[in-house]
């Protein structure tokens, strides 16, 4: 897929967003795209090219670029231009030491849970794992995990999830297109819904946490063999 097949719904939006909320706008974008899996790990983001499909300027283009680069989304590469990044084995270690702290807190502490959203993420997961189908199961897997910090009820926590659920997408493009890694998470996040919504939300949590320690190993022995 091209970046103008990619971009082809955003011609010219750029100029429609006030200035100073240009640069945001445009990283926003570009971080959309890297979730959806669009733009994938070693891809090379033309700055003219981008910049009159999103109607930015190059200040503005290299500003949201800056932003991505300290999201680990991005990296500029002198005399070659800025590529979607690769993720390291430090990058997912960072990854899932903040999904640690985000996910069972949501699971414990959620004020007001409403979990058909939840439930709705589980269902395309396993509409996509008997398709067989691993971007679309992976993609509702991160669905479930986006709900899951949604609890929470906090825009600012949701915003920092989507953020590492882009960056979680480059790990999966880089190393995991195996269903049978993607597979079993399916009914492990039934599970903990099942629980919380029991009202066992300390189980709920517990769960969680072992679920991320042992994909976290899985992702650091396949980068391993990479």
């Amino acid at each position: 897929m091209t970046l103008d097949q990619i971009f082809a719904d955003l011609r010219g939006q750029g100029a429609k967003v006030r200035h100073a909320e240009t640069g945001s706008w445009a990283a926003e974008v570009l971080r959309g795209r890297i979730a959806a899996g669009q733009l994938v790990p070693g891809t090379k983001l033309s700055e003219e090219r981008l910049c009159d499909l999103l109607g930015v300027s190059r200040n503005t283009l290299r500003e949201a670029f800056a932003t991505l680069a300290i999201e680990h989304m991005v990296a500029r590469i002198p005399n070659r231009g800025v590529f979607v990044a690769r993720p390291t084995a430090d990058d997912i270690r960072e990854i899932y030491r903040v999904r640690r702290f985000l996910e069972p807190a949501a699971l414990l502490w959620s004020a007001s849970p409403t979990t058909d959203a939840l439930h709705a993420a589980i269902e395309r997961a396993r509409l996509a794992r008997s398709r067989g189908s691993v971007a679309d199961m992976a993609g509702a897997n991160q669905d479930f995990h986006a709900g899951v910090v949604a609890l929470a009820g906090s825009e600012r926590l949701s915003r920092q999830m989507a953020q590492v659920l882009a960056e979680m997408r480059l790990v999966f493009h880089s190393m995991v297109a195996d269903p049978l890694f993607h597979a079993p998470y399916v009914d492990e996040n039934a599970g903990i819904l099942e629980r919380f919504e029991a009202g066992a939300r300390t189980e709920a949590a517990a769960l969680m946490v072992e679920y991320l320690e042992r994909a976290e190993r899985q992702l650091l022995e396949a980068h391993a063999r990479a």
